[in-house]
């Protein structure tokens, strides 16, 4: 990897059930210091995660990425009337349109990654207490029914790293695999990686470990041009 793209992983469930679809966790950036207030933090990361972006393939202007308000809306871009790339009061992101990379920010809260194994429409979502209390999950599904005709049996759900007791009291993380069972989504298709953010301070950043003066994560899911 080169030195200029931060360290990130993948997970290998929705690697093999996407190979049409490219994805990444963007973990904790070395040597740039976070302990700072949200807004300077994330400045001091935009290098290193459109750096990641294009690692992936997508130039910078294909990232699009959600306000996030601990709400349960689902944006559906490319959106023509939106002058940049952030989807005001959304914390979820739905496409099925080549060249298009979505991104949502956390630091303990889940990232959710959805696929359409059939009809090839991806969705990112920020799911911590809040949002999976109002289960944002649910709400993307019938947005991408809506939009992509999905059928709950051809959808994968990977959970990436957030944080889990004992870290914190509530084991959202569980109610969010509860939730997707749910939905009906088929369990042999539905993944988590089990890391817990709050554990791992060498790789990720803890929002409640770091009393709010840290960095963010970056999950990333785009669909390539020409695919």
């Amino acid at each position: 990897m080169n030195a200029s793209v931060p360290p990130f992983e993948t997970f290998p469930a929705l690697s093999s059930a996407t190979p049409w679809a490219r994805h990444a966790f963007v973990q904790r950036v070395p040597k740039v210091v976070v302990d700072v207030e949200r807004a300077e933090a994330m400045e001091r990361l935009q290098s290193a995660h459109l750096a990641a972006a294009e690692a992936l393939g997508f130039s910078s202007d294909a990232l699009w990425t959600a306000e996030q308000v601990h709400g349960r809306e689902v944006a559906l871009v490319p959106d023509p009337s939106i002058d940049g790339r952030v989807i005001a009061g959304a914390d979820g992101l739905i496409t099925r349109t080549p060249g298009c990379l979505l991104g949502i920010y956390v630091a303990d809260c889940g990232p959710i990654y959805v696929a359409d194994i059939q009809s090839r429409a991806i969705a990112v979502l920020h799911s911590g207490r809040v949002g999976t209390e109002l289960n944002i999950l649910a709400n993307c599904v019938e947005r991408m029914k809506r939009e992509f005709s999905t059928r709950v049996a051809d959808l994968v759900v990977q959970l990436g790293p957030c944080i889990r007791p004992p870290a914190y009291e509530v084991d959202f993380a569980a109610q969010i695999l509860g939730q997707a069972r749910e939905l009906a989504i088929p369990e042999e298709q539905i993944f988590d990686c089990g890391s817990c953010t709050a554990q791992g301070l060498d790789k990720y950043y803890s929002y409640r470990l770091e009393k709010g003066k840290t960095g963010r994560m970056l999950a990333l899911f785009g669909i390539p041009a020409g695919k």
